[in-house]
């Protein structure tokens, strides 16, 4: 394949994950809303809506794989898509994020609410922001910025452990709250993943970049 046709083809895969992307990112922001809204409806939605996110992987990781038999990638062309390759199972798992907050909403239902939502949201806000920057960083290159962003992990691990600690301390003051809020812990759990997501992809920019694959964050398993 010539080099110009080469270059063009990469730049597909390169819109397709941010594609990708855009549909996880509203992903999450539907599944908080749901849950801030009790909208069971859109809480379907980002549920139904999963299967799209899913098939959208599979179709990237395709045309990666044809890209890889079919042509004669050199090096650093190899490099960008085998990070293609691993932020997509990133992205479909923050998608499986935002579903599990979806499905949790559900089972909330019309429940009352335990207490005001005022951190898991900002949660959510700072994942889709890291996010949203390493796909930038992604598209740009630009290695120091996916480092800076995955430095950024430690904001959301504070928050989680604020919020778990709160819960907890409701849980311990009213045994009848403890449903409530684990539920809540649930989505907390989710989205401190999602953040953990972001970071992981952090690290495939980095290597798309250098061709060194380095530990940058503190992704938890």
């Amino acid at each position: 394949m010539p080099r110009e046709s080469l270059n063009h083809c990469l730049r597909g895969l390169q819109d397709e994950v941010l594609v990708l992307g855009s549909m996880v990112d509203k992903a999450i922001a539907r599944s908080i809303k749901a849950l801030q809204d009790r909208d069971l409806e859109l809480a379907r939605q980002v549920v139904a809506n999963d299967a799209n996110i899913n098939q959208k992987r599979l179709d990237v990781e395709e045309k990666c794989i044809e890209l890889i038999v079919t042509q004669q990638p050199v090096a650093s062309d190899l490099r960008v898509i085998i990070a293609v390759l691993n932020i997509i199972i990133d992205l479909e798992r923050i998608g499986d994020h935002a579903e599990g907050i979806a499905k949790i909403t559900i089972m909330i239902g019309d429940e009352p609410p335990l207490k005001p939502l005022i951190d898991l949201p900002r949660m959510a806000e700072k994942a889709r922001d890291m996010l949203r920057r390493s796909l930038d960083a992604f598209v740009g290159r630009d290695s120091e910025a996916a480092m800076k962003i995955s430095a950024e992990d430690d904001e959301v691990d504070n928050l989680y452990d604020q919020v778990y600690r709160e819960l907890l301390t409701f849980m311990l003051e009213d045994p009848r709250t403890i449903t409530k809020a684990t539920r809540l812990i649930w989505v907390a759990h989710n989205l401190e993943r999602s953040a953990d997501r972001a970071t992981n992809i952090c690290e495939r920019v980095v290597f798309s970049v250098t061709g060194q694959m380095e530990e940058i964050g503190a992704s938890k398993y």
